[in-house]
């Protein structure tokens, strides 16, 4: 809102108040009641009437309480026109002769007895009468023309609302070198940066420049730094929005908002035009229940004209980010409008490494610090939450009073993204922590002995956001694919804390109901997406697709499957989890001093390390852990993953004659 309109809006109110102020004093004046003459000087020689107000030929007289000022009666009189009331003097000799022409008790009346006399000036009253309509006028006449601008779209208090939201930049400083972890993403921009700057070269052979990218990838992956960056190296204006700018409660604003940014777009030629989350009014339409005039159709229809209609925009790229690719309407992704389809996906080690040295360049790390180990056990890590591991150890290392970032701040800082932060605070009883420090030994010790199960980093039972307790394990490596074996380890060792309650406390508590509905997810996706049960074959009994309420209505079979059907995938599921069940119940059965002893380590100490669960799995006495703990306090909490080596096989007890006795069990039972 610039200085015009908001000056504009003052006067409005200000015409608005004065207009009221007038109007309340008229029905103060109107609310007296209109009496006769002979009445009214009556009530004047009684004293009845102690205030008199004389406005030319309209007297107005009150009864007020000398004590409170209360007025207690109003009274109006109107006067013959043929007297000329004009002077003190002349409304006083009126009074008297009336008086004794009335006969009235007090023919001595005098103005100067009343509690108060006033006389109006003539000029003013008629002024404020003449102003006060034409002001009424005016503000009609102001109202009326903001509304005809409101209407045509033109600026003003509310004139806004049609135009683009979207933030224009020039000479952005963001450049390929900033963006880490995706080099063949970088390959496929840099073409369009080429097409930017020597469009000439691409015409001559025939090539027509992009008219859209799509960046497609999940939350955080810089899919927005990969345009800012395209545009900084392009050195063209970048005009950014995001998609929910477009939709608003008014019908056909969305639409008008898309033709005002291409008409910007237009005037700054060659540029960037950024969509953020499209999905936000890409929807497939045809998808919910409404008619062809839905407001985000509307906006859709109108993006999809400006991308490839009848005007060419041969200088305008739009790129456009979405992390629901699976949603978008099919002639939003046509070529002609989206020519590319960029997947912006999760660094890999290489990739999470360069991250980290980019995200750590103004900050001031300790030089042992080694992003190679860090970015190992960071799978999974996207780059928005890499960035967020070292503010959060950066934050972490300032509270402590240090100087530069070390080991210990990162690691600490990997565990509070993953798990939230430690509540050392918390009171815990006894009993529950025994509980929970079984429960967590029966997660680790399933953990080394299950073959395909990651290493284990980190087991503690100081509660950290909504866990008791915790036992962190980091894979050596990024596995795209997961085998059938790890995912049979992985439910094996989930189950272990509920299986560690059974044989020790000879009970069970609610502290695995997160095991359980990570095991029951796991199984039921083995049995319906991935085709791991021999009885089902190989068919998809499910989707992570989305239900669209209007595509499905009125096909309800379409990926559905027959009561019996239902059947048999709930038995599948009951028996990936019970076979899963009854082997931790063995391995633990046969491991019970390990995780005794590991128990009792935890109990004392809270917190043990890769290196402390090696030596319990290789038969070591509690009491000798915790004295190696003792001996080793202060410089093994300075670099935590110094032990997180890629463990070899005489450090970890892989019982692999137990896991394929288990297996073969296990087929037998098939």
């Amino acid at each position: 809102m610039n200085k015009k309109t908001k000056t504009l809006i003052w006067i409005i109110v200000a015409i608005v108040a004065v207009g009221l102020v007038g109007f309340v004093i008229s029905d103060i004046l109107g609310s007296a009641k209109t009496i006769g003459i002979p009445e009214f000087i009556g009530k004047l020689a009684t004293g009845e009437i102690n205030e008199l107000y004389v406005d030319a030929y309209k007297w107005t007289g009150y009864t007020v309480e000398a004590s409170s000022g209360r007025v207690v009666a109003a009274y109006t009189v109107t006067m013959p026109s043929i007297y000329d009331f004009s002077s003190f003097q002349a409304v006083e000799e009126y009074i008297i002769a009336n008086l004794e022409k009335g006969g009235a008790a007090n023919p001595n009346f005098s103005l100067l007895s009343l509690a108060h006399f006033e006389m109006a000036d003539p000029n003013a009253g008629s002024l404020f009468s003449s102003l006060f309509p034409l002001l009424g006028i005016v503000l009609v006449a102001v109202m009326f023309w903001l509304i005809m601008r409101s209407a045509a779209g033109g600026g003003g208090a509310n004139m806004s609302i049609n135009k683009t939201k979207a933030h224009v930049q020039s000479n952005l400083k963001v450049r390929f070198s900033d963006v880490a972890g995706a080099e063949e993403e970088k390959e496929e921009l840099a073409e369009v940066v080429e097409f930017l700057k020597s469009p000439k070269k691409f015409a001559a052979l025939g090539a027509r420049i992009p008219s859209g990218v799509l960046l497609v990838g999940p939350p955080g992956t810089g899919k927005t730094l990969f345009a800012k960056a395209v545009a900084g190296e392009a050195g063209v204006p970048f005009f950014s929005v995001s998609g929910s700018d477009f939709v608003e409660m008014y019908v056909g604003v969305g639409a008008k908002r898309v033709r005002d940014l291409f008409d910007m777009a237009k005037k700054n030629q060659p540029c960037i035009i950024f969509i953020d989350e499209i999905d936000a009014v890409g929807r497939r339409r045809g998808a919910g229940l409404g008619g062809g005039h839905d407001e985000r159709e509307q906006t859709l229809n109108q993006i999809l004209v400006q991308m490839d209609g009848f005007e060419v925009n041969d200088g305008i790229i739009v790129i456009a980010a979405t992390n629901r690719e699976d949603i978008l309407d099919p002639a939003l992704l046509r070529p002609g409008r989206f020519d590319r389809r960029i997947n912006v996906n999760l660094p890999d080690v290489k990739g999470r490494e360069q991250i980290l040295r980019v995200h750590a360049r103004n900050k001031p790390m300790s030089t042992d610090v080694n992003f190679k180990t860090v970015a190992r056990i960071t799978a999974g890590f996207s780059g928005a939450e890499l960035a967020n591991l070292l503010n959060e150890a950066a934050i972490l290392a300032a509270r402590a009073g240090k100087k530069t970032i070390g080991n210990l701040e990162l690691y600490d800082g990997i565990n509070k993204v993953l798990m939230g932060p430690q509540k050392k605070s918390r009171v815990v009883t006894e009993s529950d922590k025994r509980c929970t420090a079984y429960h967590e030994s029966g997660h680790a010790v399933l953990a080394c002995l299950c073959k395909h199960c990651d290493p284990v980093h980190e087991v503690s039972i100081i509660p950290r956001g909504r866990a008791a307790g915790y036992t962190m394990t980091r894979p050596e490596t990024d596995d795209n694919d997961v085998s059938y074996n790890k995912l049979i380890d992985n439910i094996c060792m989930s189950l272990g804390g509920r299986v560690a309650e059974e044989l020790v406390i000879q009970d069970i508590t609610t502290g695995a109901s997160a095991d359980l509905q990570h095991v029951s997810e796991l199984a039921r996706r083995m049995v319906t997406q991935w085709g791991m049960s021999d009885k089902l074959g190989l068919v998809a009994y499910d989707s992570d697709q989305p239900v669209f309420m209007g595509m499905e209505y009125g096909n309800q079979s379409r990926g559905g499957y027959s009561q019996e059907t239902a059947a048999t995938i709930d038995a599948e599921i009951r028996r990936l989890i019970t076979e899963a069940h009854t082997r931790a119940t063995k391995l633990l059965k046969e491991n019970r001093s390990i995780m005794d002893n590991m128990s009792r380590v935890l109990v004392e100490k809270e917190t043990i390390y890769t290196e402390e669960v090696q030596m319990l799995m290789k038969g070591a006495d509690y009491k000798e852990v915790i004295a190696f703990m003792d001996e080793k306090e202060g410089t093994h909490r300075d670099n935590p993953f110094a032990t997180m080596t890629k463990p070899s096989a005489e450090h970890i007890v892989k019982d692999e004659e137990t896991q394929d006795t288990a297996k073969t069990e296990t087929d037998e039972q098939k």
